[in-house]
């Protein structure tokens, strides 16, 4: 079905987001053509204010509304530990569980050689600049356990090392609540490996 243009331009629009197909696309935009004005006027706001007033944390590199942010400026936490993840979402995730009280460096992306993704590209240089200067007794790798979170964890262990921080890998294994019998052997190899005394 041909649209008229504003809307296919919207569409368009919609569909260049992560996980938004062609149909995605065109139902959001029928739905912001079905929606009241004010609610349109609110969006639109508040898509140009995360632009305006949401910027990087000079400190660990998280978004935020204020420089440093809310974590890296309380004064509870324990400001000689890193935990390095990949992007935000999984520095959220790991805020969820509620027990962490470190800071965080996020590097808003990882390692990916075949993609063209290299150290220059993420945010690494400021994750040394931050071991050299602000006395980081330990660095928690906090990357997935894929190919890309793999190859990061192996370069910073590499390039942090001469530094002198204790350098410590999020476990992997077995999830709670799993049963052994489904897990692949890459999983429970990890799980063999990653014991520990009890």
């Amino acid at each position: 079905m041909r649209y008229a243009e504003p809307i296919s331009r919207l569409i368009k629009t919609f569909s260049k987001l992560p996980g938004v197909g062609g149909k995605t696309a065109s139902r959001l935009a029928l739905f912001i053509m079905n929606s009241e004005r004010e609610y349109v006027e609110e969006l639109a706001a508040s898509l140009i204010g995360v632009k305006d007033k949401v910027g990087l944390c000079s400190v660990c590199m998280t978004f935020s509304d204020n420089d440093p942010c809310h974590i890296c400026s309380d004064t509870a936490r324990d400001t000689s530990t890193v935990c390095v993840v990949g992007d935000y979402r999984d520095m959220v995730a790991l805020e969820d569980v509620g027990s962490y009280r470190g800071t965080y460096h996020i590097l808003h992306g990882l390692l990916a050689p075949l993609k063209g993704i290299g150290p220059e590209d993420i945010r690494i240089k400021e994750l040394l600049t931050r071991i050299k200067t602000k006395g980081i007794k330990e660095v928690i790798l906090a990357t997935s356990f894929d190919a890309e979170g793999e190859a990061t964890a192996t370069y910073l262990t590499n390039a942090l090392k001469p530094y002198g921080p204790k350098l410590t890998r999020i476990a992997s294994g077995v999830p709670a609540g799993s049963y052994i019998e489904y897990m692949d052997c890459v999983t429970l190899g990890r799980a063999m490996e990653g014991r520990r005394e009890v």
